[in-house]
């Protein structure tokens, strides 16, 4: 058995003032006058499964209305408290453990504690996927290898995707790519300063004569005309000078300097000799010259605006051609998996749609027959499974009357029909959550088959906690405890008594729901009778 709930506390909903009830397990009967709160009841515990909250219900005179439900397993070690408030004016708030959440988030923390069966509330068990859910776990079907195909098979669909499309669009990337880092690579560059040596390479030569004259009268300044017209030059200046300033100590630094710029001098004049003898006209090698700085050029427009970015390019290149290369190697064992867990899946979801065949006419039949015995004599019920290979969508189909094509439970049910097919199916299962709550499951049955009915709820108690609005007597007495709910009026304004009845009190209670006059020495009787040892009280022997 799961959580239970053991205490429901509602404040300024509706009629209701302030109650705290605390609850156990087995059956509770929860029994009242129409009107005096028992649905009100099952409300709060609709709000705590994140339903809708009617601002209309806040209780006239409060802000706001609030539900807290506590649950607990059976020794209290583990625990869940839930709230939720409705505002007369604003939104709605809801806690999970203190800790303040989204309202939808009360779905999932409730889900698998909570299930409420009656007319607009919650009904679990028309989602085709609990129905599945339902079938699997009554059968004992095993979808763990089927699971484990299908998540195997979505991990290899995704790597092959991740590799960059199919195997055409790798190879048109990879025809290209090629193409470029050869063309990049054909071109040899030589670094990123390629182009600056021979922009200063191409200057030089486009203008070489000039070049050469001007060297020459540079030359000729540094060095003398040779005994012409141009008198001595720079070189033997300097070497005046230093023999002037020779052998005087004093002066000795600034002959050092002096021979200094000797040296410097006859450096730039070798230089310059080089210039004349040397530097001729060349119209092949500039064309040469001219022709790579184009093709270089034409690498930057294409692939950078550097030769850095150019040979970065070609890097980046080599290493996704690396990867294609890798990646269709990667691509052709990858499509030798996918078809091998193509067929592994296949064959699980054949072996789950077989299990689930097999079962659904099992499970049909044995909810049917409950529901004979729960006042739907004619009901029919089937469970369809179709949908894909493995049968994932599971429906369960309820003719409840004569004549009536089956349908789909959501349609096919009213609301008490549809709580005793609630009711009947959970019977059949063993996987219910720790607390059900039943309303109108005894609409329109009386006589032996609210005894039926009662019966029924008190046998699925034994592993839930079921939680019954009911005004049937043959249904509250067969439960484990009872809940009175009552108006009264206090300080001219009605609300809602909810109390724990003891076991007088039961009688009591009873013989008012079988007579009306909960005063009568035969209906008291009889309701001794219905409930058995429930009437007496065992600390008292009463």
């Amino acid at each position: 058995m799961g959580r239970l709930l053991v205490e429901l506390h509602v404040r300024d909903l509706g009629v209701i003032d302030d109650v705290t009830v605390s609850l156990g397990p087995g059956m509770t009967a929860l029994t009242g006058e129409t009107g005096a709160g028992k649905t009100l009841l099952v409300g709060a515990l609709s709000l705590l499964l994140g339903g809708r909250g009617d601002p209309g219900l806040v209780r006239a005179g409060a802000d706001e209305a609030l539900v807290e439900g506590r649950f607990s397993d059976v020794d209290g070690a583990d625990e869940v408290t839930v709230a939720r408030t409705v505002a007369r004016e604003g939104r709605s708030k809801a806690w999970v453990d203190g800790r303040m959440v989204p309202v939808g988030a009360l779905a999932d923390a409730t889900s698998g504690l909570l299930e409420l069966h009656g007319q607009h509330q919650h009904r679990t068990l028309v989602v085709p996927e609990a129905q599945r859910r339902a079938l699997d776990a009554f059968g004992a079907v095993d979808t763990g290898p089927m699971d484990a195909a299908r998540s195997r098979l979505a991990a290899l669909l995704r790597e092959a995707e991740g590799l960059g499309g199919d195997a055409h669009q790798r190879e048109r990337e990879t025809e290209v790519l090629a193409f470029q880092v050869d063309e990049v690579e054909g071109a040899a560059v030589a670094g990123p300063e390629e182009e600056a040596g021979l922009e200063a390479e191409e200057e030089r030569l486009a203008e070489a004569s000039a070049h050469r004259a001007a060297a020459a009268t540079a030359l000729v300044a540094l060095t003398g005309a040779d005994g012409g017209p141009g008198g001595p030059g720079a070189e033997e200046r300097l070497g005046e000078a230093s023999g002037a300033l020779a052998g005087r100590a004093p002066l000795e630094p600034l002959d050092r300097r002096v021979r200094g710029l000797m040296a410097e001098v006859a450096d730039v004049a070798a230089e310059l000799r080089d210039v004349v003898d040397t530097w001729e006209d060349d119209p092949g090698r500039l064309e040469e010259v001219r022709a790579r700085r184009q093709l270089l050029h034409e690498l930057k427009r294409k692939y950078g605006a550097s030769l850095e970015e150019v040979l970065g390019f070609a890097s980046d290149g080599r290493a996704r051609l690396e990867a294609l290369h890798a990646a269709e190697a990667r691509a052709v064992a990858l499509d030798g998996e996918i078809a091998d867990v193509r067929v592994e899946v296949a064959t699980e979801e054949a072996a789950v749609a077989a299990a689930r065949c097999a079962v659904a006419p099992l499970l049909a039949s044995e909810i049917e027959a409950t529901l004979h015995d729960l006042a739907m004599p004619s009901a029919r019920f089937a469970i369809e499974v179709a949908g894909d290979a493995s049968g994932d969508q599971v429906t369960f189909e309820l003719a409840a009357n004569p004549g009536e094509p089956a349908q789909p439970l959501a349609k096919a049910a009213s609301g008490g029909e549809l709580s005793r097919t609630m009711l009947a199916v959970r019977l059949a299962l063993t996987d219910a959550p720790g607390v059900m709550v039943f309303d109108e499951v005894d609409a329109g049955v009386g006589g032996q088959a609210a005894t039926a009915v009662g019966a029924a709820l008190a046998g699925l108690g034994h592993y839930a906690q079921v939680l019954v609005v009911t005004h049937l007597a043959q249904v509250a007495a067969q439960a484990d405890r009872q809940v009175g709910v009552r108006k009264i009026e206090d300080g001219g304004r009605t609300r809602s008594e909810v109390t724990v009845l003891g076991p007088a009190d039961r009688v009591v209670e009873i013989s008012r729901m079988l007579s009306g006059s909960p005063d009568s020495e035969a209906a008291q009787r009889h309701a001794r009778e219905l409930l058995g040892d429930r009437a007496v009280d065992t600390t008292t022997g009463a």
